[in-house]
């Protein structure tokens, strides 16, 4: 784990300093936890870009297949590449897969998410 972190350290200061990127964990958190960042992103910045690394992978195409097909999202730039990480300092490096996804909004975003929020509107004074 330290490896993975020593890896984002020294990724240069442009892509860490993205403010609509959502790094990926396929460990950490629900796939729909970052469906629904994903759109909070969108919405705030008009595209979010979403990266993971090895296995994770999976999940980011998933995240990004879930909000195509529900017409928020359209893809603008997809990214593959594989970067060095070191398990730990002076270690040898072991190559890991990367992938990079960039999203937009559609026409149909803000329709949506408003159908949406009145929906879960609905719902939450049903259950009152």
């Amino acid at each position: 784990m330290e490896g993975i972190t020593e890896g984002v350290n020294k990724m240069s200061v442009s892509e860490t300093q993205k403010r609509n990127r959502i790094q990926v964990s396929n460990t950490k958190k629900s796939l729909f936890f970052y469906v629904n960042l994903s759109k909070r992103y969108m919405q705030q910045y008009n595209e979010v870009e979403l990266s993971a690394l090895g296995m994770a992978i999976s999940t980011v195409v998933t995240i990004a297949e879930i909000l195509k097909n529900n017409g928020f999202a359209v893809e603008k730039k997809i990214r593959t590449l594989t970067v060095d990480m070191r398990d730990e300092p002076g270690a040898r490096p072991i190559p890991k897969a990367k992938i990079e996804i960039v999203l937009g909004k559609t026409e149909k975003f803000d329709e949506l998410m408003a159908a949406e929020a009145e929906q879960n509107g609905d719902n939450e004074e049903q259950q009152n």
